[in-house]
């Protein structure tokens, strides 16, 4: 069998109704569009929503998108946890050193290595931090956030003109 042998199965298929060309065949008069109403007419363009502001219209145009839902950490490495003075690591200590800005979550990342035991408390981790401080016979404590484990509250300009 070669591609210019295949052809549909016997009446899987059918020709076109041609309607609207008089009232002789099935579709003449309103050619099966029933009466009146917007479908009866001209085309509906695609993408309409009923006369409501289109989606494409609604969505930011150009320069970006700001998601208002967004949860932005302060970073710590490893490299900074073997060099800070204690066992115990938390978001108070780190702020109390300067080591993370004084709002917001704490996040632990992999850069670096770590060769003692700390005991780590933060928002979040990353699979390779938590990995080298708990090989290093640490322990990592995640604190949950604020917020609870949904999406957190939103913020930005656009919320203050409501």
């Amino acid at each position: 069998m070669k591609v210019h042998d295949l052809k549909p199965a016997p009446g899987s298929t059918k020709a076109k109704r041609r309607v609207g060309r008089g009232i002789a065949g099935k579709g003449g008069k309103t050619a099966g569009r029933g009466t009146k109403g917007q479908k009866a007419r001209g085309q509906v363009p695609a993408g309409f929503e009923g006369g409501q502001l289109p989606l494409a219209q609604r969505v930011p145009k150009l320069k970006g998108f700001k998601n208002p839902f967004r949860v932005e950490y302060a970073v710590v490495n490893l490299e900074t946890l073997e060099g800070f003075d204690g066992d115990d690591v938390n978001p108070e200590t780190l702020r109390a050193k300067g080591l993370v800005h004084k709002h917001g979550l704490v996040k632990v990342l992999g850069r670096g290595s770590l060769t003692r035991a700390v005991r780590v408390r933060a928002h979040a981790f990353s699979k390779s931090a938590e990995q080298a401080i708990t090989a290093a016979g640490g322990s990592v404590d995640v604190i949950p956030p604020p917020f609870g484990h949904g999406r957190p509250p939103a913020k930005g300009n656009a919320l203050t003109n409501r």
